[in-house]
């Protein structure tokens, strides 16, 4: 059964998550990109649960159903003390599969803040030298209706479309792009996350010193690491891809065809598949040797 926990993050930060799985089965936190809920993992929490894991799907601070930061801290910083935090609330070590913003706040987490916090690292279609122009156009959409929201689901929909022309609407359609969504006082539907958290990350440091502090804390991985990149991904190049794997030469690389940014929502099943395998293969192991996992 589905369990709904509160935890305290940094500063006091309340946080929920979606708990899945037999209580004493090994942790797996699962941290959502930027501008998502913990409802992105709903297929890999299942998957996760079925091989013996306990999921922990959480709401980043100022996501979904966690509070948002009374005083605007949105950092990476601030979202990476907040899975130390969830990470020592746990009973045991957990593992972690972070898309995203959340790959980048268990990045620094892990690298910069707190080494031995997690178990391994999965890492979903990010790394520490981003496209410039993905990255671009991700923030461009995420700032579009801020102010003016939705009338209805179905506009928020056709914005989505619009950002992602040609893409297939998930098994979920648009009743399941609706717990993205929250009701204003004055009735419109507006993304359920603090419009504050973009500028918070964004402004946090210069793309330079980011690149930086991002690039010191993959070279401090002392852990077993996956990197799972979309392969139509427009976030991380194969420049960005080569960083990387220079960076942690001991990282397991898997690509998803078919996939872009979303990775677990354009190819849930293949994403889910080659995460839990690496977890089933890593958990309580020495590193794997920098290979390909899979590419599907």
């Amino acid at each position: 059964m589905m369990q709904q926990v509160v935890f305290t993050g940094a500063n006091g930060q309340k946080l929920v998550a979606d708990v899945l799985g037999e209580p004493d089965g090994l942790p797996v936190l699962l941290a959502h990109g930027g501008g998502q809920t913990r409802g992105a993992w709903r297929g890999t929490t299942r998957l996760l649960s079925e091989a013996g894991f306990k999921a922990v799907a959480l709401d980043l601070r100022g996501h979904g159903e966690s509070a948002w930061s009374p005083d605007g801290r949105y950092a990476i910083g601030d979202f990476a003390a907040d899975l130390v935090a969830v990470a020592g609330q746990l009973d045991v070590r957990p593992h972690l599969i972070g898309a995203s913003l959340g790959g980048l706040a268990g990045l620094v987490a892990e690298g910069e803040q707190r080494s031995g916090t997690f178990g391994t690292l999965t890492l979903v279609d990010i790394a520490p030298q981003l496209d410039a122009t993905g990255v671009a156009r991700v923030m461009d959409f995420m700032r579009a209706h801020l102010d003016e929201g939705f009338a209805t689901v179905e506009d928020a929909a056709a914005a989505v479309a619009r950002y992602a022309p040609g893409k297939p609407r998930s098994t979920g359609g648009v009743d399941g792009l609706r717990r993205y969504l929250r009701s204003g006082s004055d009735g419109r539907l507006r993304w359920h996350w603090d419009p504050r958290f973009i500028d918070g990350v964004l402004l946090g440091s210069a793309p330079a010193d980011a690149i930086r502090t991002l690039s010191r804390a993959a070279a401090n991985l002392d852990l077993p690491v996956h990197l799972i990149r979309g392969g139509m991904s427009d976030m991380v190049s194969d420049e960005g891809l080569t960083a990387f794997r220079a960076l942690v030469p001991g990282a397991v690389y898997t690509d998803i065809a078919g996939a872009g940014h979303m990775v677990a929502g354009d190819q849930n099943d293949a994403f889910s598949q080659a995460a839990v395998a690496f977890l089933v293969a890593n958990s309580g192991s020495a590193p794997a040797e920098g290979r390909d996992l899979a590419r599907n």
